[in-house]
């Protein structure tokens, strides 16, 4: 996963945010439009075009059985269950399209979400380092220790728990892109906290495994190595009028990717 995000961020750090951070506008009418052409185009390709036209017909047809027929309970009862199994069909014929298009779909959605669902932490902000080790590692928590760079200070003792896990609340006295080291054993793991200072793509958290796919800010932790995680506070970012942060994003994603595939469905012929 570390060479897979390295070379998706190095991708995606030119294509992105042609106009700055500050301006995510178009990054995120352009992108999650090219989606639903894509959508519609993997449709296209991959799908059944002649299965699916048929099975939406039977559909249509036993749902005008259903208006038709309204007073013969059998032939209702007959005609709803046909189309319970018909959409299992339909539904069916769905699952290739969605397999090929589940991979660059994750990819693009992850990268809009690191570089705009977050503001970098304002100057004076206090925050939770957590960090997650393998149980299986037979490394204590209590035996992890935080080396701090100048402009970050510890607010409180850390706390380490049975379960294999340790957590610093830490405060941002200066701006910049701070790296906080944790030696775990005789290996030393980074997190990076983006403290003021202009927007950017905020490092949220570094985790290990296919997981590390959804969070492109830094790289994966190593595959075997004895951390599983290493989250920070972070402070999602206003675009109104959708909710903030991660979720905002998703949505806005998932909802003009849905209506502009919808909208070139018909110029590309496409039965879906």
């Amino acid at each position: 996963m570390q060479i897979f995000n390295h070379i998706s961020n190095a991708i995606f750090d030119v294509l992105l945010a042609p106009f700055g951070h500050a301006h995510p506008l178009f990054d995120l009418l352009l992108w999650p439009g090219l989606m639903g052409v894509l959508a519609i185009l993997v449709y296209k390709v991959a799908s059944n075009q002649q299965a699916l036209a048929r099975v939406k017909g039977q559909i249509s047809m036993r749902l005008l059985e259903i208006r038709l027929f309204s007073h013969d309970i059998v032939q209702v009862l007959k005609s709803t269950g046909m189309i319970f199994a018909k959409n299992f069909l339909y539904l069916g014929n769905h699952m290739l399209p969605m397999l090929v298009m589940i991979g660059p779909f994750v990819v693009i959605l992850a990268q809009l979400v690191a570089n705009y669902a977050y503001d970098p932490s304002p100057r004076g902000a206090v925050e939770l380092l957590h960090v997650r080790l393998d149980p299986d590692a037979g490394i204590s928590s209590r035996d992890i220790t935080l080396a701090l760079p100048e402009g970050i200070t510890l607010d409180a003792p850390p706390v380490q728990t049975a379960d294999h896990q340790a957590f610093w609340r830490l405060r941002a006295d200066a701006p910049g892109d701070h790296v906080l080291s944790v030696k775990v054993g005789d290996e030393v793991f980074q997190k990076t906290w983006a403290v003021g200072g202009p927007l950017r793509k905020v490092p949220v958290k570094r985790l290990r495994g296919f997981e590390a796919i959804l969070y492109p800010g830094e790289s994966a932790l190593p595959a075997g190595g004895p951390v599983l995680s290493m989250e920070l506070g972070v402070h999602p970012r206003a675009l109104p009028p959708l909710p903030a942060g991660e979720l905002g994003i998703v949505l806005w994603v998932l909802i003009w990717s849905l209506v502009v595939g919808f909208a070139v469905k018909g110029l590309f012929g496409v039965t879906i």
